[in-house]
This record gives C-alpha cells, sequence and structure tokens, in this order.
C-alpha cells in the first residue's frame, strides 16, 4: 500500500498485490493485480479500481505528469473523474 496522492479533496492509495506465476498475455501488457483506492473527502465516498479502468488511471496521471508539472487543481480534476463513481461510503480512515 503506497499514498501516492493527498490533497484537501481527494486520497489516492496504490495497492499491489503480487503474483504467484507471472503470466504471459498475447494481447498487450499483463495488467498488474491490485489497483487504487480513491477517497473523495468531501463526498466522503471512496471506489477501487482495478484491471484495464486502473491501468486507464495511471496512464492518465502519467501523461498528466509528462506535461509538466500539474497543479494540485489539475490533479484533483482528473481524479473527479473517478472519484464519481465511488459508491462505498467512508466508514473509517
Amino acid at each position: 500500500m503506497h499514498m501516492l496522492y493527498n490533497s484537501d479533496s481527494f486520497i489516492v492509495v496504490q495497492f499491489d498485490v503480487p503474483t504467484a506465476q507471472p503470466q504471459e498475455v498475447e494481447e498487450g501488457p499483463q495488467l498488474n493485480r491490485g489497483g487504487f483506492e480513491i477517497v473523495d473527502k468531501f463526498a466522503r465516498k471512496e471506489i477501487f479500481i482495478e484491471g484495464a479502468l486502473a491501468e486507464s488511471f495511471s496512464q492518465g496521471v502519467q501523461a498528466l505528469i509528462e506535461d509538466g508539472e500539474p497543479s494540485e487543481d489539475e490533479l484533483d480534476a482528473f481524479i473527479e473523474r473517478y472519484a464519481v463513481m465511488g459508491q462505498q461510503p467512508v466508514v473509517m480512515h
């Protein structure tokens, strides 16, 4: 578990789950097990994304970073696109 981001609006935590055996995938890169937990502090909701959605999130963050040093507002706007899918109420964090 690695906290990647913490702003007034959001927390993003990455979870890596090691696989017992590396798997060969014929189409494209292997998606790692694990994912990202996104907590919306104001809505008090969270979502855990994994698989292709987590890969898309990771690539989007990388693109923001490659374009320069994104501001907190830019990062929050990007994260919000995923956070709005959160339906799980935050009980304890």
